[in-house]
Order: structure tokens, then C-alpha cells, then sequence
């Protein structure tokens, strides 16, 4: 699951939000690899939606400093 919603952000505790982060940027890589060998992912939508979340889960953290 690529999609992460501001609401489910902000019930995350610090570490959680890390460590969803981490899990983000690991599907993102197997995103881009996948892409980069030019086979056509399953999902479209799922390298797009990775990257927004991941930005949302920055924003959110950069917040809490």
C-alpha cells in the first residue's frame, strides 16, 4: 500500500512515521528498478502515489522539529 493520507500521518507516533518512510523509499526503489529494466509496472498509479506520500511524510516530519 503506496498511499499514506494526512489523517493517518498525524495518528503516527515519530518512530512509526520513520519507519513507514523507510518502507516508502524501499518500495520506490523496486518502483524504479522495475521501470528502468522497461517492463510496465502492475500499478501505474503506485510510482505517483509513492511520491507524493513520501513527500507528505516529509513535510510532516520537518514539521515536528
Amino acid at each position: 500500500m503506496s498511499y499514506v493520507s494526512n489523517r493517518e500521518i498525524a495518528s503516527m507516533s515519530g518512530e512509526a512515521r520513520e519507519a513507514r518512510l523507510l518502507e516508502l523509499q524501499e518500495e520506490l526503489l523496486q518502483l524504479r528498478a522495475e521501470k528502468a529494466l522497461g517492463g510496465t509496472p502492475s500499478n501505474m498509479g503506485a510510482y505517483k502515489a509513492t511520491r507524493r506520500s513520501i513527500a507528505r511524510l516529509k513535510t510532516h516530519m520537518s514539521g515536528q522539529n
